[in-house]
C-alpha cells in the first residue's frame, strides 16, 4: 500500500477553507480510501490509517510513505528513520512495515501521487459543500466505495475484483482499532482553562491548579485528571482562543 495527503479548497458549515485529504492507495488492485481533515497532523496520518483499515477490513503487510515530519522525526546517516512517537506506536499497533521513498523523489510512489491527482479532479472539483466534516468523509467514502465497480484501461476486471486479492494477501483487523490522538500533560489556570497546542480549553473551577493529561483528537479535546475525565470539547484548528 501507499499514502500520501493532498490539500484542495472545501466548503464545511458555510466556510471556505483549505481541506487536507489522506489518500490510501493499494496498487495492485487500485483500490482506495480518501479522507479529509482540516489540517495534516499526526493525529490525522494516523487517523486516516484507521479509517482505511475499517473500510477495507484488513491491514496492509507494509506501506510506503514519503519522509513527512508527521511520521519521520529524523533521517539517520544509514538511511534509517526515528520514528514520531505517535506513529511509532500505530506501526507497532498493526505490525506494519513502514517503508519510504527517497527524498524529494515523489515518483518513487507514483500510485498514491496519482491517486491524489484523481482525487483532486474527481472529488474536489467543483468545490465540495457540506455541513460537517462528517458529512463530507461520509461521502468521500461512498465515491471509494462506487469507485470499486470501474474497470480500468488495461484491466478486463473491476477494481473490486481485483481488490479481493489484495485483501486475500493482507492481515487481519486487531481487536481494538489504534487511539489516533495526541498525548500532552498540562496545568489548569486559576481561570479553569488548560492549554493544549494554540488554544485554551476550559474545565470545571473544581479542577484548578491541577495536573491534567489531553487527549487530542481530529475532532475532540478531552482533558482528564488521573483516571477521570474532566472535559471533553471540539477541536478548535483556530489560534488563540478559548473554548
Amino acid at each position: 500500500a501507499q499514502a500520501d495527503f493532498g490539500e484542495a479548497m472545501v466548503i464545511i458549515g458555510g466556510v471556505e477553507q483549505k481541506a487536507y485529504f489522506f489518500a490510501f492507495d493499494l496498487p495492485h488492485s487500485d483500490a482506495c480510501y480518501v479522507r479529509a481533515y482540516p489540517a495534516a497532523t499526526s493525529e490525522a496520518w494516523v487517523d486516516g490509517h484507521v479509517h482505511a483499515f475499517a473500510f477495507f477490513g484488513r491491514v496492509p503487510v507494509s506501506v510506503l510513505y514519503d519522509n513527512d515530519k508527521c511520521l519521520v522525526a529524523r533521517i539517520l546517516p544509514d538511511g534509517s528513520r526515528t520514528r514520531t512517537k505517535l506513529f511509532s506506536g500505530f506501526l507497532s499497533h498493526y505490525l506494519i512495515r513502514d517503508r519510504y521513498g527517497r527524498p524529494g523523489k515523489g515518483n518513487d510512489k507514483g500510485s498514491v501521487e496519482g491517486l491524489v491527482g484523481y482525487s483532486r479532479r474527481n472529488f474536489m472539483v467543483p468545490i465540495p459543500r457540506f455541513a460537517t466534516w462528517d458529512e463530507f468523509n461520509l461521502w468521500l467514502e461512498a465515491q471509494c466505495r462506487q469507485r470499486q465497480a470501474e474497470i480500468l484501461r488495461g484491466h478486463d476486471e473491476t477494481i473490486g475484483e481485483r481488490l479481493s486479492r489484495d485483501l486475500d494477501a493482507m492481515t487481519v483487523l486487531p481487536p481494538a482499532p489504534f487511539d489516533a490522538c495526541d498525548q500532552a500533560t498540562g496545568r489548569v489556570t486559576s481561570q479553569a482553562l488548560v492549554r493544549y497546542k494554540t488554544n485554551d480549553y476550559s474545565v470545571p473551577v473544581a479542577w484548578g491548579h491541577q495536573e491534567v493529561w489531553v487527549r487530542g483528537y481530529v475532532d475532540e479535546v478531552v482533558i482528564g485528571c488521573r483516571s477521570e475525565v474532566i472535559a471533553r470539547h471540539p477541536r478548535c484548528w483556530r489560534r488563540d482562543e478559548v473554548i
